[in-house]
């Protein structure tokens, strides 16, 4: 019997180290509205390798200079960009200090990158990609169109796409009040990323088995990892 590596970030996900990042916004558009808030989830993993949340990093942003800020969006997060008490830093800054602690998790992990974990996250990774290149940003470890999708996670594990759902759905908390605060909704997304995984673990694991009784596979060519500074 062909002896299997032991699981870690970049055996589990094919060199990928996920991160879960949630944005509050002043709108849809990615070019125009502000990002007013971003939130990193790391995960971590366990020696049976089943994973679980990690450490959680929250940053209020100022809106940069002309962003659109839709009233209908505030209505619903709840944010008055212009509060004086609220502890706002420039959009670079905050990218910068998300990034740091993202590029920290990668080298620890071993991974070539990180990939953004999101409840419809293509709305979260437009949004990042879109300031990363506002502020012209050269080391963005981040994948830049790979993503996991909890609500698609959530509709294949638990028949539930809305993230107050499936989190409910997978017997995990839900806090109405807290909803629509970056740091909350990334947390409840991680925690629900991690409840998908440990229980496809035994999926994970026949697979694994499988392809080593197939023996060496030709392997398609992957996004070389992030240049060291």
């Amino acid at each position: 019997m062909t002896q299997l590596a032991p699981i870690t970030f970049a055996t589990r996900f094919r060199g990928f180290l996920p991160v879960v990042i949630d944005v509050e916004t002043g709108g849809f558009n990615p070019q125009t509205d502000a990002l007013l808030e971003i939130a990193a989830v790391l995960i971590e993993m366990r020696s049976d390798g089943t994973v679980a949340r990690g450490e959680t990093f929250r940053y209020h942003v100022a809106p940069f200079p002309g962003a659109n800020l839709e009233p209908a969006s505030l209505a619903v997060t709840g944010i008055d960009p212009h509060h004086p008490l609220r502890p706002a830093i420039p959009e670079e800054d905050a990218l910068q200090r998300v990034f740091r602690e993202v590029r920290n998790a990668v080298r620890a992990a071993e991974c070539t990158r990180a990939v953004l974990v999101g409840h419809n996250a293509f709305f979260d990774l437009n949004f990042l990609n879109a300031a990363v290149a506002r502020t012209q940003i050269k080391r963005n470890p981040f994948h830049p169109f790979s993503s996991f999708d909890t609500a698609t996670l959530g509709g294949v594990a638990f028949g539930q796409t809305v993230l107050m759902r499936a989190t409910l759905a997978a017997g995990l908390d839900w806090d109405t009040a807290s909803a629509h605060s970056a740091a909350y909704d990334a947390e409840r997304t991680a925690d629900l990323f991690c409840t998908v995984c440990n229980q496809f673990q035994g999926v994970f694991e026949a697979s694994r088995r499988r392809l080593a009784a197939m023996g060496p596979l030709e392997v398609e060519s992957e996004t070389p990892p992030e240049p060291d500074p």
